[in-house]
């Protein structure tokens, strides 16, 4: 019987990637990738198959790419606030093209 050759990818802490690929049986599902792996992915973390999220009972393609993925610690719209409080409002934005003695935010 042919395997399939699948490629797993989890970034289970900040600033760490990891990357394996595997080959396992025709009909494997995302849950036997996992275990094959040997990864300590958390039973709720989410998990994907080319960036869409998938249950683990689903059935794997040859080629497919197995994304786990782990919760945001922080809301993408607050860490933006919080990087535009820290640069300042004359840094980015409309407000770094700015006319030569023109007024703040024209």
């Amino acid at each position: 019987m042919a395997e399939l050759q699948v490629c797993l990818c989890a970034s289970l802490q900040a600033g760490e990637v990891r990357e394996m690929a595997l080959q396992l049986p025709q009909g494997s599902s995302l849950a036997d990738a996992l275990e094959a792996s040997g990864w300590a992915v958390p039973a709720d973390a989410p998990c994907g198959i080319w960036g869409r999220v998938v249950a683990r009972e689903t059935r794997l393609q040859p080629g497919d790419r197995i994304e786990c993925y782990r919760p945001l610690t922080v809301d993408p719209k607050v860490a933006r606030r919080e990087r535009f409080a820290r640069q300042g409002a004359r840094t980015s934005g409309l407000f770094a093209r700015q006319r030569p003695g023109g007024k703040a935010g024209y």
